[in-house]
This record gives C-alpha cells, structure tokens and sequence, in this order.
C-alpha cells in the first residue's frame, strides 16, 4: 500500500529505509515519479519503488492509476521484472 513521504527527494538516498525497504540508488525518473532500486529486508529481495511527485500523489484519479499499475505489475513474474 503506498505510504506518504513528505519531500521525497531529500530524504530518499542510499541507505534511506522505507518501511522494510532499504534504498539502494535511484534508477530513473520521468513524469510519473522517481524509481528507486531497493532491498526488502523481510523478503529478502532487490524491488523497485517508484515514487510520486507531491502534487501527483495529492490527486485521487493519479494515485488511482498509480496503485493500478503497481497491482498489474505485481502479478508479473519474469526474471526482468523486478518485484
């Protein structure tokens, strides 16, 4: 589920822990947000966590298409996709 961090972009450097997540380097950004290569330490697994901007993540119709991708992407498995 997402969870809100306020001005992403300070905080989220390598060694930055997200919930069980453990910020590795960003990977990309673009429109949509940022995309952060990560550890989850319960897991034990590299994920990527792709991040949205504020204002993004403040409108209910974009954070309604974020957490559909991110659905979509989770039933996915290929050794490309990273989880």
């Amino acid at each position: 589920m997402p969870q809100r961090i306020e001005d992403a972009s300070k905080v989220l450097t390598a060694g930055t822990r997200v919930g069980p997540y453990d910020i590795k380097a960003l990977i990309g950004q673009g429109g949509m947000g940022e995309v952060y290569r990560a550890r989850d330490t319960k897991l034990d697994r590299d994920v990527a966590i792709k991040i949205l901007p504020a204002g993004l993540a403040a409108d209910p119709e974009r954070l309604s298409r974020f957490e559909r991708e991110a659905k979509t992407l989770a039933s996915l498995n290929h050794s490309n996709i990273a989880h």
